[in-house]
């Protein structure tokens, strides 16, 4: 890392945080905040969350002003059980369209995360994931803590140890394969005060709402990288912070999703970085009878704009 990336990781970067929710609370001074879980056919994993998560929710003699004013589900057309679930285990949940309705629904995460900021009512917002397996809800007020008790904090990246799962085993390390290969060596040639940033495109991760509105979301999943280039064009690297979120365990995809992925990451990267992407489809072979035959993905690029600016043009 080069001297100002060194200085903003010993600065923003939190290796063991322990805010206590008292002093979290005491802290929000006013302030609201909401945690939103995208998903899409979740029903296996999103009601251990939300009942992980609600208790934040709830006063208590020691705080009687709760840590999380909202907990909401924003729903991406699942065909599972997945809104009932999260509905009985105590969630508000909200179909993307029933938000900003005025607009047909792209596909794609970003476009639920983007979709819940008219949705949801926080001046700080904290995204979940709703596929994580054994939930740890510390994850919260650890999002939460740079933007509540430090100054000058807009967006928070947790970072963590990524087992791979692999059928029904474990390996200990080798989560976050499009990271490693796509998104770091991007960063190094492209953005090098990054380098710094541990996860890039992880789920979890905290915003003022400030500065979301303000910001463009990719509708795919770009938008992690795109909303990270993004804070740190618009208000430098100071505004980025980080903390320690443990180990993260999820469901891993193939290869070739994530070969769609990384497609979808590199266009919104590029864009953001001002090269240019001539949008060509990603062709990948598959194996069929004994021949490798190509299957070709097109790119998605869509993008919405600030949502500041939509909601003053239809409001």
């Amino acid at each position: 890392m080069d001297p100002v990336t060194e200085r903003w990781f010993a600065r923003r970067t939190w290796q063991d945080p322990s805010w206590t929710v008292d002093e979290l609370v005491a802290a929000k001074a006013g302030r609201r905040v909401s945690v939103v879980l995208p998903a899409l056919d979740e029903e296996a994993t999103v009601g251990p969350i939300v009942a992980a998560i609600l208790p934040f929710t709830l006063s208590t003699a020691t705080h009687p002003v709760p840590l999380v004013d909202e907990l909401v589900v924003v729903d991406s057309g699942s065909t599972d059980r997945t809104i009932e679930v999260a509905t009985a285990a105590g969630a508000r949940v909200v179909r993307r369209t029933d938000v900003v309705p005025e607009l047909e629904p792209f596909a794609g995460k970003g476009e639920v995360l983007w979709r819940s900021l008219a949705a949801t009512t926080g001046d700080i917002i904290c995204y979940i994931d709703s596929d994580l397996i054994d939930f740890d809800a510390g994850f919260v007020p650890a999002l939460l803590g740079p933007l509540l008790v430090e100054e000058g904090v807009g967006l928070v990246k947790g970072f963590y140890r990524r087992p791979l799962r692999l059928e029904s085993s474990e390996v200990d390390t080798g989560g976050g394969r499009v990271t490693e290969l796509l998104v770091r060596p991007l960063l190094a040639a492209l953005r090098p005060e990054l380098a710094g940033v541990v996860q890039p495109l992880g789920g979890e991760y905290a915003g003022t709402r400030e500065l979301l509105e303000s910001l463009p979301f990719a509708a795919g999943y770009g938008v992690e990288i795109g909303l990270l280039l993004d804070t740190h064009t618009a208000h430098g690297l100071d505004a980025i912070a980080q903390v320690n979120l443990g180990v993260r365990k999820h469901r891993n995809r193939s290869m070739l999703q994530l070969g769609v992925m990384a497609r979808q990451i590199l266009a919104a990267a590029l864009a953001r970085c001002r090269r240019d992407d001539d949008g060509g489809a990603l062709t990948q072979f598959v194996q069929v009878g004994g021949e490798w035959l190509p299957s070709s993905t097109p790119v998605v690029v869509a993008e919405r704009p600030p949502m500041r600016e939509v909601l003053r043009r239809i409001g």
